[in-house]
């Protein structure tokens, strides 16, 4: 099968398309055919090995995990045989962050406590892009914002992909959202439900006199 390899830490020019052996599924594991896998901020600083605590995780001088991606949706092709939640055919999406990555290819083992069967009105492009940043902004927002109705929130960061399901998630629960974020993506901030819409590039919101219930912190990485 083909597959997205690399090697050694660097720039994303070290990434290479290779033909590697095609994984045969555990008792425990799913085979998935993959369909479409999503890029997210932990990728890129596994590229990298940067920040250098990346390393503590995937290897200190040199990946341990050689094909990386941990958000995917597909096809079950095989199972093991103690897996009962799945059968061939079944279609479904995940998170392989916590058993080892591996998206990056046309096939990919799964552990079926990892996997969710995909709703069948979304695609498996949209299935993709659900699991790791759909869930830190539900996690932000609502296990630790708590958020309620009525509040005031703001999502710097509104533009990306934790931020847009975080706009979302809050105008779910009723809150005023204020979305932070640059002057192309003003209109598609509002688009998905932001109240008001701050361009940074423009304006500091720290230097203003509003106040917010909830700040969810998107941007950047510190």
């Amino acid at each position: 099968m083909k597959a997205i390899v690399y090697t050694k830490y660097g720039p994303p020019e070290i990434l290479e398309l290779k033909e590697v052996e095609k994984p045969t599924p555990k008792d425990n594991e799913v085979l998935i055919r993959v369909h479409a896998a999503s890029v997210n901020y932990s990728d890129w600083a596994f590229v990298r090995g940067k920040p250098f605590f990346i390393r503590m995780y995937q290897g200190l001088l040199k990946p341990k995990n050689t094909i990386l991606g941990a958000d995917v949706a597909g096809r079950v092709e095989a199972v093991g045989r103690n897996v009962r939640q799945f059968q061939p055919g079944d279609e479904v999406f995940g998170d392989l962050s916590e058993c080892g990555f591996g998206t990056f290819a046309e096939y990919v083992c799964v552990p079926e406590n990892a996997l969710g069967l995909k709703p069948a009105n979304i695609s498996f492009e949209e299935a993709a892009a659900v699991p790791q940043a759909a869930v830190v902004a539900l996690q932000g927002i609502h296990d630790k914002g708590k958020i309620q109705s009525g509040q005031k929130v703001l999502i710097n960061g509104a533009s990306g992909g934790i931020g847009t399901f975080a706009v979302q998630i809050a105008k779910s629960f009723g809150a005023e959202v204020t979305g932070v974020c640059s002057t192309r993506n003003l209109d598609m901030v509002r688009s998905i439900g932001a109240d008001q819409v701050i361009d940074y590039t423009q304006e500091d919101f720290t230097q203003n006199e509003q106040r917010y219930d909830l700040i969810l912190a998107a941007a950047g990485y510190r």
